[in-house]
């Protein structure tokens, strides 16, 4: 058995989602396992596994669109505070005896871990942009630069890359390992139904998109808004767990901003996905393109009335295509870390 220190990206919830899927298949393999991470991370795994709170890196944002240059230098300036959390973690690396390093896009555990000379596995679906032969629309080529340059920044040179993606392509670089989304037990086990409703889910208030699917003949139950209750035809919620969920399982379709782990569920429960990427969020955008070049349904930067309910009327074709989404479970990325950390371990 291995001790593991296990770095998580605390930026939104995604990243520990998925990571305490993979920390809890660790754990029952009887590894001692040490999680670092913060701010969501931090909130959502510490109540099951130690969890040291570490800084860390955040993207820039402005005017709701991701700023790179602006992430890169807003980062430099916190060196100070991201150096003492540095000195923090190789104190418990030599106190934990540290085996070896997984890192999900988290960038202190990462430099640790070459520090110290120990094995880094990456998990993440970052990687799919710089470590496989993709394509993606040539207006965002800066944008996809700047992604690179993050991506690249925040996990260089690990040992291995176990890459996450709902959709195939050929790998670029060595040690690269493909494999299909994470998702949490409770998504594998659900049997979903279709509805009335299409849900929809921003990350922040959108007045606009509240007036414009008000003009639409559909029901609408709708997350992130802010507010409560019925009006028209579109159903407010606040946030819930169990709600959302209930609501994602048996939704007609579902109209939101394009984050991977929303998308990737949405896609193995069968619900078509009209994604509204956040501006300049490049891997936001990257997930609706794909999310369109596979069939699986439609994005636009902008939304207005017509593209609404061409969706909708597009809605059988989707399903269509959706059928033949591969489903597939956690096993054989779980089966390949096992086996890289035997490897590890044992030299």
């Amino acid at each position: 058995m291995a001790n593991i220190l296990y770095g998580v990206n605390g930026e939104g919830a995604g990243h520990s989602t998925r990571a305490r899927e993979v920390l809890s298949h660790l754990v029952a393999q009887g590894h001692v396992v040490h999680v670092a991470s913060f701010d969501r991370g931090l909130q959502n795994l510490k109540g099951q596994f130690d969890v040291t709170e570490i800084y860390g890196f955040r993207f820039a944002y402005l005017n709701n669109r991701v700023r790179y240059k602006r992430t890169i230098v807003k980062n430099l300036r916190t060196v100070p505070q991201a150096a003492r959390s540095l000195s923090r973690l190789e104190d418990l690396v030599d106190e934990w005896k540290t085996d070896l390093v997984i890192t999900d896009f988290e960038p202190l555990t990462c430099h640790v871990g070459h520090k110290n000379d120990l094995p880094v596995i990456s998990i993440d679906n970052q990687h799919c942009l710089t470590n496989a032969v993709v394509s993606y629309p040539k207006q965002y080529r800066r944008d996809a630069m700047a992604a690179k340059l993050v991506t690249r920044f925040m996990t260089p040179r690990a040992s291995a890359y176990l890459v996450i993606s709902f959709f195939s392509a050929p790998i670029r670089k060595r040690n690269t390992f493909l494999f299909p989304p994470l998702l949490r037990q409770e998504i594998l086990d659900a049997t979903p139904t279709q509805g009335e409703h299409v849900l929809v889910y921003v990350t922040s208030p959108a007045p606009a998109l509240t007036k414009l699917l008000s003009s639409v003949r559909c029901r609408f139950v709708a997350y992130g808004f802010e507010r409560e209750g019925q009006d028209g035809n579109i159903l407010y919620k606040k946030p819930s767990l169990d709600g959302f969920f209930a609501d994602l399982t048996s939704a007609r379709a579902i109209v939101a901003n394009s984050g991977f782990s929303l998308v990737t569920e949405a896609l193995h429960l069968g619900k078509p996905y009209l994604a509204v990427p956040v501006s300049h969020q490049f891997e936001q955008i990257f997930n609706a393109y794909w999310l369109e070049k596979s069939g699986y349904g439609a994005y636009w930067e902008e939304l207005n009335k017509e593209r609404v309910e061409a969706f909708l009327y597009n809605l059988p074709h989707y399903r269509e295509a959706l059928t033949q989404y591969p489903r597939q479970g956690n096993g054989a990325l779980l089966a390949k870390l096992d086996a890289l950390i035997a490897n590890y371990a044992a030299g």
